[in-house]
């Protein structure tokens, strides 16, 4: 069966390995894709070079409950690929470590790495095992823990990739669920407008404010413009502000109200968010090796 170039290119992606590794192994497997894969993973030949250089942005988020539900641990865990992301290996550690970060307590990333799980290695020789084993740049990103006292926690994931874990006084875990729910799909930056960060409020401005000057429409009106723009543009971001996704006839805020309930704080973690993603032409790559071997 003959090789294409996009065959090669799809067992990159998959895989994370080289071009010639991954012409190599499905000429050897006869154009089996799967076999061609099996074979790599056996042979260590899917490892990456230099895999702590290299830009983990796939993975998954992991949220971990407390039996008691007042606790709850939520944990974004890196690869290179998603076809690692997927794999049970991965996917337990990445289990193992929220857990570990429920149990601990220990969100800081370098203190975590020491902590002790229940296996009795510790996070960051659990990892470095994987890192072996599977052939990939793999990082603990972040950890957080949520702890309410006299509210209740609610949690919604949208597949392995968004996680939200909401802390609400009043209200039921259905209500929990909704709102964590909204907050996966409309990614609010805050509860309300008083915790919208200034500078982040003071860069709109200018924008806002450089725009409307542009319009050369008189000071007042130009004022009235700034003005209707910065509230909008606080509606849109504030969770309380933004309409509720289930029902946008109603904004969050009427939402709870209505429950006789509030949303205390919220931690929304999304795979890769804020990483730089390495852009390549895979297929010109893969065109130009096999042209040259």
């Amino acid at each position: 069966m003959a090789i294409t170039a996009a065959m090669v290119k799809e067992l990159r992606e998959r895989t994370g390995a080289g071009m010639m590794d991954c012409k190599k192994a499905l000429t050897e497997a006869g154009g089996d894709m799967e076999a061609a894969i099996e074979a790599m993973r056996k042979s260590g030949a899917a490892k990456a070079v230099k895999k702590a250089g290299r830009i983990a942005a796939e993975g998954l988020v992991v949220i971990a409950p407390s039996d008691d539900g007042k606790t709850a641990a939520i944990v974004e865990v890196n690869s290179e690929t998603d076809f690692v992301a997927k794999d049970a290996n991965f996917v337990d550690f990445a289990n193992a470590v929220a857990a570990t970060v429920l149990s601990s307590g220990v969100t800081d990333m370098a203190a975590l790495s020491d902590t002790a799980m229940a296996s009795g290695q510790t996070v960051e020789e659990a990892r470095a095992a994987l890192v072996a084993k599977i052939g990939e740049n793999i990082q603990v990103r972040r950890a957080d823990l949520i702890t309410t006292e006299d509210g209740l926690l609610g949690s919604y994931q949208h597949g392995s990739r968004i996680g939200v874990v909401t802390e609400l006084k009043g209200g039921d875990e259905a209500l929990g669920k909704d709102i964590s729910m909204h907050i996966a799909a409309s990614r609010p930056v805050c509860v309300s407008e008083a915790e919208v960060p200034a500078d982040m409020l003071e860069k709109e401005k200018e924008i806002f404010t450089a725009q409307a000057l542009e319009s050369g429409k008189p000071p007042e009106i130009v004022e009235k413009m700034i003005g209707g723009r910065i509230k909008k543009y606080l509606k849109e971001i504030t969770l309380l502000g933004q309409p509720f996704v289930k029902d946008p006839d109603q904004s969050v805020e009427k939402l709870l109200k209505s429950a006789n309930a509030e949303v205390v704080r919220f931690v929304r973690f999304e795979v890769g968010e804020g990483i730089e993603k390495k852009k390549e032409d895979f297929a010109a790559e893969v065109q130009a090796q096999m042209n040259a071997s």
